[in-house]
């Protein structure tokens, strides 16, 4: 399957029971609320996926069931985060043979590449597969930042075909079109900024709170794609509270005790990470179910048009 780099990409959690094993009777029944809010891909072993505690069988599990649940409606992506070059070339292939629709990528993990042993990382990894490639740009949180001249030295590689933007710099979206036209789709990848990215022309959304609340992310990139401006900017601003829980450390705690305040989801992580306690639990459960308490009535996204 092509993917059309355009759209809402949960960066789904992982779901975990209480024996610590996957979970994927619940992971289903999130899957299926994103699929029916329309979504346009979904993405697996992500941050929020939780993919530095997930065994490569894990991995595997959950590439095969959602593929075979997603039955070709929208593309399945992988995320990558190796450590060793030989690492992610495994993984990808391992993709491939899997049956996923395309990759997302960060960095080297754990060492800090320079420019150059970050150009050849991507490089090596995108010439070993025939999938299309997103490049996961996150300088705050995995501390290399892959800038337009490395950019410029990667379109080369046909298959990396678009950027999660995570640099937190808006300017990003105008640097990219700038320099490179439509050589690379531009994916929003901070929900507290993602409706400014969209409006400076970002084509679509990989996102975190859509785990418990597709229809709203969904009907904010339909309503903004579409000159929506004021609809759009109502839902987010109702938003933006339940959108900064996406930028903390503790995101995959946050994200999914709010999954399970909207029967998405469970608390459940797997350690060294610890289901939310005490005043900072009660502090986190107050603000999501006081937004639940004012949840806004959405307009007909699904009739819109792109």
């Amino acid at each position: 399957m092509a993917i059309n780099w355009q759209g809402v990409f949960p960066a789904v959690t992982t779901k975990f029971g209480a024996d610590d094993q996957l979970d994927f009777e619940l992971f289903d029944k999130n899957l299926q609320f994103q699929l029916e809010a329309g979504v346009d891909g979904i993405i697996l072993g992500g941050t929020l996926g939780e993919a530095s505690v997930l065994s490569l069988e894990e991995k595997g599990a959950l590439v095969k069931f959602t593929v075979e649940k997603v039955a070709g409606r929208v593309p399945v992506v992988l995320n990558i985060a190796e450590g060793a070059t030989r690492d992610a070339i495994q993984l990808a292939k391992l993709a491939e043979e899997w049956g996923a629709a395309g990759l997302m990528m960060l960095p080297p993990m754990r060492y800090k590449a320079d420019d150059f042993e970050t150009v050849e990382y991507f490089k090596a990894v995108a010439n070993s597969t025939t999938l299309p490639i997103m490049i996961y740009n996150n300088p705050v949180d995995y501390k290399i930042e892959v800038t337009l001249d490395m950019f410029a030295a990667l379109a080369e590689c046909e298959n990396i075909q678009a950027v999660k933007e995570s640099t937190r710099d808006l300017t990003n979206v105008t640097r990219m079109r700038n320099r490179f036209g439509d050589r690379f789709k531009i994916m929003c990848g901070v929900d507290t900024i993602a409706m400014e990215q969209l409006v400076m022309g970002a084509d679509g959304w990989v996102a975190g709170l859509v785990c418990a609340f597709p229809e709203e992310t969904v009907a904010i990139y339909k309503l903004v794609k579409a000159g929506r401006y004021e609809e759009a900017l109502s839902i987010y601003r109702w938003f933006m509270p339940l959108l900064e829980l996406d930028i903390h450390p503790k995101l995959v705690q946050y994200i999914k005790l709010a999954e399970s305040r909207v029967d998405l989801g469970s608390e459940a992580v797997r350690p060294p990470r610890l289901v939310l306690s005490g005043a900072e639990r009660e502090r986190i459960l107050a603000l999501i179910d006081g937004a639940i308490a004012i949840r806004p009535t959405l307009p007909d996204y699904k009739a819109i048009v792109l």
